[in-house]
């Protein structure tokens, strides 16, 4: 059945997340982790969530493949103006036991979407996946595979042996809890730009049940600023932590801030009872900041997506 997505489709989706990633890490798709659902779905649900829609397939009792479709809608970002998207984009998890389910997905995300230029972000290691997608007509997006391409990789590490971070002198760690929703805003938005985030996206954010404000990290200049702001979503099931989002004020780069953060979150997320974490970022070569943050506190490539396209 097809409707508007919902909160607890939310929950049903992230526990099928949880299980693809006790078994297959690699096939858990972009837009499709534990974490990255409860951030999707959080600050955008308000503003967008009409344009939303969805499909759940279930064997018995247990979900075993879903299609979140975004339609065409316009999209108001934190400096006023409006961007209109036009096209289709499908985040989608088939369970690989049931892997035959993928041409229902798709048969469903052409159907809703007809008309519509459509993207979808399959995971490299899901190779039936690909020859399915490729057999309904769907092409690797060449925009999206370039040297500059929107390509995304999944980046992992143990959490055994962490370096003690350090803030240069004046600096502070702080969290949401103790800065206020106004300062986590503001550090998001410093770093981001013109995005689609606002206090009422923050407020859906921390109103999803995987949502922990020990878990959400900023960094203080010493002239009060949050110069540095993440958030740390705790799998307990798989023992996990997934960084979403992570950025950095313009304006306090190069001085250290990210890495510090980074291993000071991973320390937490250790404290909290995680053993594992991770952190998606773009993969293509043109895009070599984050991925060099990432390599530098011991992260590594576990797998990637593949941007296709079917047009319009």
């Amino acid at each position: 059945m097809t409707d508007l997505l919902t909160a607890a489709d939310v929950q049903l989706m992230q526990g099928l997340a949880q299980r693809i990633t006790a078994v297959r890490q690699d096939l858990v798709n972009s837009d499709a982790a534990y974490g990255e659902l409860s951030w999707n779905w959080g600050k955008g649900h308000a503003a967008q969530g009409q344009s939303w829609v969805r499909r759940l397939w279930f064997d018995g009792d247990d979900l075993v493949a879903w299609g979140w479709a975004s339609l065409p809608r316009s999209v108001r970002r934190s400096d006023g103006s409006v961007k209109d998207i036009t096209g289709a984009y499908l985040a989608f998890q088939v369970h690989p036991d049931h892997a035959a389910l993928v041409d229902e997905v798709i048969d469903w995300f052409d159907a809703t979407a007809d008309g519509l230029e459509r993207t979808v972000l399959p995971g490299e290691a899901d190779k039936f996946g690909l020859e399915r997608w490729a057999a309904h007509g769907y092409r690797p997006d060449p925009d999206g595979l370039g040297d500059t391409g929107s390509w995304t990789q999944l980046n992992e590490r143990d959490l055994a042996d962490l370096e003690k971070p350090v803030l240069p002198e004046g600096f502070r760690f702080r969290t949401a809890a103790e800065a206020g929703p106004e300062a986590a805003v503001q550090a998001h938005l410093d770093a981001w730009g013109a995005v689609a985030y606002s206090l009422e996206s923050y407020e859906g954010v921390r109103a999803t049940p995987a949502y922990r404000g020990d878990l959400h990290i900023l960094v203080e200049a010493p002239d009060g600023t949050m110069a540095a702001s993440t958030i740390l979503w705790l799998d307990e099931a798989n023992q996990t932590a997934e960084f979403e989002p992570v950025g950095t004020h313009p304006g306090y780069r190069r001085l250290g801030l990210g890495r510090a953060m980074l291993l000071h979150g991973m320390d937490r997320a250790r404290a909290a009872g995680a053993t594992h974490a991770t952190v998606a970022c773009l993969g293509a070569p043109g895009h070599p900041s984050a991925r060099g943050l990432y390599y530098s506190v011991g992260f590594r490539e576990v797998c990637r997506d593949v941007p296709l396209l079917k047009p319009a």
